[in-house]
């Protein structure tokens, strides 16, 4: 077995995690390639992530669960490091995010926004189950997300919804102030209501249509973030000008 991680080029751990011993990875060679099951494993880790959040997230059973080997999970995900960012692009709306700001950049903020609200929420509902999760572990910025979130999720997302607000800053439709706080300013109560939203419907019985609720924080920011000559924006808020 020394012989052969040595000609794989990597560390025994490396090797015993995919193979946990011999008779595995002769089955493993005997066996004929398995089906792509890419799908399945989302499904499951998407079960797994929301039950024991990832740090916790066994591969082992999510092998199991999902109907693969270990050693194909392995070769697909090396890590969870690299199924969180796989979960990222399969339920989480920065896609959509990006290329809905795209086909909207031309039209003014009051059409814009509130369309932009509504697609993002459309998207979000498909996955709401593992969309809670993966913004949990998010926020946590765990050691197995940080890449993900600090170098691909975060910049996509501020960079589109972030360029289209400076834009519109720019040609004087929206009150200067630093694009990161209105992202944020525009955002933060889709996704609070996201969270929100099942103690609301299961635990109060209180329900909304969610369309129109994103659409009126949408509306909403766009009416606070209206130009007006009496309100000047503050002095900590740096606006596109002053960088």
């Amino acid at each position: 077995m020394a012989a052969i991680v040595a000609q794989a080029g990597v560390s025994k751990a490396t090797f015993y995690r995919a193979f946990g011993s011999r008779g595995e990875l002769f089955a493993e060679l005997a066996a004929g390639p398995e089906p792509d099951r890419r799908s399945a494993v989302l499904e499951a880790a998407a079960e797994l992530l929301a039950r024991d959040g990832l740090a916790r997230l066994s591969m082992d059973e999510l092998a199991a669960q999902a109907g693969v080997s270990r050693a194909w999970l392995y070769r697909l995900y090396p890590g969870k490091a690299a199924l969180f960012s796989e979960m990222v692009h399969a339920f989480s709306p920065m896609e959509v995010v990006v290329a809905t700001t795209e086909r909207l950049r031309g039209e003014p903020p009051e059409v814009a926004l509130p369309e932009l609200a509504v697609t993002v929420w459309q998207a979000l509902s498909k996955h709401l189950g593992v969309v809670r999760p993966l913004l949990f572990e998010a926020m946590r910025l765990g050691p197995d997300v940080r890449e993900t979130v600090t170098g691909e999720v975060a910049p996509q997302m501020i960079g589109a919804i972030g360029g289209y607000l400076m834009e519109q800053m720019e040609a004087g439709r929206l009150r200067p102030m630093h694009p990161v706080l209105a992202v944020q300013s525009f955002v933060g109560p889709i996704i609070f209501h996201v969270i929100l939203k099942p103690v609301l419907s299961e635990g109060l019985g209180i329900e909304f249509d969610t369309e129109e609720a994103v659409r009126a924080f949408a509306l909403n920011f766009v009416r606070g973030m209206a130009p007006d000559p009496a309100i000047s924006a503050p002095e900590s808020a740096d606006s596109p000008a002053d960088r």
